[in-house]
């Protein structure tokens, strides 16, 4: 079935509520195994139906953020959704409660307790009003994203539309266009300096009403981390500032060289890779499609079969249009079997990286998409990130195809880029620590605060003034994750870890490198993070010398890869 034959309707939330009660007293009630179990597949198909609506609406409220309906509807959702954790808190309680804990673990995996506990962990009654308020600022923080509209030289430009133009070759283009989307924010400040404060100061109450003293241990359980802790993303972080920063420091060093730039750089300066120009994909997106429809078909017969169930289903939206919603993101339709993919293609090789990043996602849930319950079909978000990362490496052989005459300087910006993201994400995981340790900051000291994390994490950033909005320490506003996804952001640092790991065993030996991933992939979510990369044969990034290891790897290709001919 097609996407748009899919049928959205916004379910009876009474009669859900009512369908869940009765469903947790059947369990609570079961006689033996085989009654407990009926309850429980019986539940696993509401989650399913129930999300299923839940998802159509929010897809095609972030492909048009304008559409009076869906915006009504996912207003809906924003209430709907913390009312009913009580009565899926009181399912969870009925099965975390159940005599055939044994047998349902034997059957369906012991990750199902480990996350119930960190569920009841993560919810009360008391929260319900903050959580509702809480989506309303987040929807309100993407609506605001999304109107975007940037004047700039002849013409008027959405924020994902305006980064050809930050990639420009040109120096003064690229400078201008820099200014220009910073001018927007600085516009909107306000407002964006108001829902952050709100957003913090109601999660900070969330923490406070469930004993945490703070949003921060909740926000870990929300997160549903359930094999590390505070203490192992604090060491890990104190690992990229001492075998990364320096890797990625030289790469903008060599980078200043080549524009004949003194370093550090400004903002604009170190988004421009090479003097010629950044890599740019060729063709139309429909030839960026088609280019990894012969990928998907070379790498594995699975992976054809699944990526031409995603082009024929128009299970992808990728043009960016007004109103739309801006970054990117993959996601299930679980009544139908089949992931999304959402997009915002701007003629930049992130268009390219879309193909394979957020396919990666898709492809691992399409594999594990008859896995019950449907809360082991994903794993926790930092292992979802290990499928996508990797699969932007594991499509290297086929760049040509995506890249033409501009191959070389992807294969190495790409590996570039991959080093530097990683001071970056761990940055934002570390600002977002001290703000919920410090919610009664004003938005003036967060903007500091990100301003001095700069100079820890990103040294290469000259903070002169030249773009306000950058140099000031306020470009952490235009990362929606912070808004919406506390504590997301080191989910991709880690996870980019250990797609670094596959890209240096993609270098040695791709069949086993793919085997590796597979091994990984099959597993769905039915362990935890550490357990599925054990499993795998791979290392943990919170090992010492997994970061060490590749931040070696890949600093020895990079000085050694040959730039001859490219400006």
């Amino acid at each position: 079935m097609k996407f748009s034959e899919m049928t959205y309707t916004r379910p009876d939330l009474k009669a859900v509520e009512a369908e869940l009660t009765k469903l947790t007293s059947d369990l609570r009630a079961a006689k033996d195994y085989a009654a407990a179990r009926e309850a429980f597949l019986a539940e696993d198909r509401l989650d399913r139906r129930i999300d299923t609506q839940g998802t159509l609406c929010s897809i095609r409220h972030s492909i048009d953020t304008r559409d009076e309906f869906y915006d009504a509807e996912q207003t809906f959702w924003n209430n709907a959704m913390p009312e009913l954790q009580e009565y899926l808190l009181q399912w969870t309680e009925a099965l975390l409660d159940s005599p055939f804990r044994k047998e349902f673990a034997e059957e369906f995996g012991e990750i199902i307790f480990t996350n119930a506990e960190i569920e009841r962990k993560s919810f009360s009654t008391e929260i319900i009003p903050e959580m509702q308020k809480e989506n309303d600022l987040v929807q309100e923080y993407e609506k605001l994203i999304a109107s975007a509209q940037i004047p700039f030289r002849d013409g008027v430009y959405t924020i994902s539309q305006l980064s050809p133009f930050k990639n420009d070759a040109d120096d003064e283009i690229r400078l201008a266009a820099w200014k220009a989307e910073g001018q927007w924010y600085k516009d909107h400040q306000p407002d964006l300096d108001r829902i952050y404060h709100e957003l913090t100061q109601l999660r900070d109450q969330m923490g406070k009403k469930l004993g945490y003293g703070g949003y921060t241990p909740l926000g870990y359980y929300r997160m549903q981390r359930n094999s590390y802790t505070k203490e192992d993303v604090e060491a890990f972080r104190k690992l990229v500032v001492e075998y990364l920063v320096p890797v990625a420091d030289q790469v903008y060093r060599d980078q200043a060289k080549r524009l004949g730039k003194e370093y550090p750089m400004s903002f604009a300066d170190n988004a421009l890779r090479f003097r010629s120009g950044n890599p740019k994909p060729q063709g139309t997106p429909d030839d960026i499609l088609a280019a990894g429809r012969e990928f998907y078909d070379a790498l594995s017969p699975e992976t054809s079969v699944f990526f031409r169930t995603m082009l024929d289903g128009e299970l992808l939206d990728v043009l960016s249009t007004e109103g739309k919603q801006g970054g990117g993101y993959c996601t299930s339709i679980l009544d139908y079997d089949v992931p999304f993919i959402f997009a915002n293609f701007n003629g930049t090789s992130a268009d390219v990286e879309t193909v394979t990043h957020e396919a990666g996602h898709a492809f691992a849930g399409w594999y594990n998409r008859k896995r019950v319950p449907a809360s082991t079909i994903w794993p926790t978000l930092e292992s979802c990130e290990v499928h996508s990362m990797s699969m932007e490496f594991f499509a290297w052989p086929w760049a040509e195809k995506f890249f033409g005459p501009d191959t070389r300087k992807f294969l190495y910006s790409h590996l570039a880029g991959s080093l530097t993201f990683i001071p970056y994400g761990t940055m934002v995981d570390h600002f977002q620590h001290i703000v919920y340790e410090r919610p009664e900051m004003t938005p003036r000291e967060r903007h500091d605060v990100w301003k001095e994390l700069l100079g820890v994490y990103m040294p290469w950033m000259k903070l002169d003034g030249e773009i306000p909005f950058y140099s000031e320490g306020e470009g952490w506003q235009r990362q929606h994750h912070i808004y919406s996804s506390p504590f997301y952001y080191i989910d991709y640092c880690l996870a980019q870890t250990v797609a670094l790991s596959f890209w240096a065993r993609i270098q040695k030996d791709l069949p086993d490198a793919w085997a590796h991933y597979m091994a990984y992939t099959e597993q769905g979510g039915s362990v935890t993070f550490t357990e599925l990369l054990k499993n795998a044969g791979l290392e943990s990034p919170f090992e010492p010398a997994c970061l060490k290891g590749v931040c070696q790897a890949a600093a020895k290709w990079l000085a050694e890869y040959d730039l001859t001919g490219i400006e």
